[in-house]
């Protein structure tokens, strides 16, 4: 298992602290990359039952950067990003939210952030 965890490397980015969300916010704002964050708790099976879902959508969306919150080991993050229930979605551009979806609902999220990601490239072009 582990072998095959390497060899299928996760493009979803762990935030372990306020920091880090601060790093990788402001390296994709200046970048023009847009955000797909993911905020999260172990305890909440929705949240768990979406993780794969996120990692697909990971892969299936290069262009963008997608980050996973746990909202009890980066509080201030979700406090700071007004997150009340999990699972929530947040999409960002520039630093910014200009989306969000709470729940679990992958077709949802997958329309969603295919309709975000398809207007920054009609934007950046």
């Amino acid at each position: 298992m582990e072998n095959q965890e390497q060899q299928t490397k996760s493009r979803v980015v762990k935030v372990d602290s306020p920091q880090s969300w601060d790093f990788y916010v402001t390296q994709a704002t200046n970048q023009a990359c847009p955000i797909v964050v993911h905020f999260t708790a172990s305890w909440c099976m929705p949240s768990v039952v979406m993780n794969p879902v996120f990692e697909e959508l990971a892969s299936s969306f290069p262009d963008a950067l997608f980050l996973t919150v746990d909202v009890d080991d980066v509080k201030e993050v979700a406090s700071k990003m007004e997150v009340k229930a999990m699972p929530t979605f947040v999409l960002m551009r520039d630093g910014a939210q200009v989306d969000r979806i709470v729940g679990a609902n992958p077709e949802e999220i997958r329309k969603r952030i295919d309709g975000f990601v398809q207007s920054i490239r009609i934007h950046i072009a």
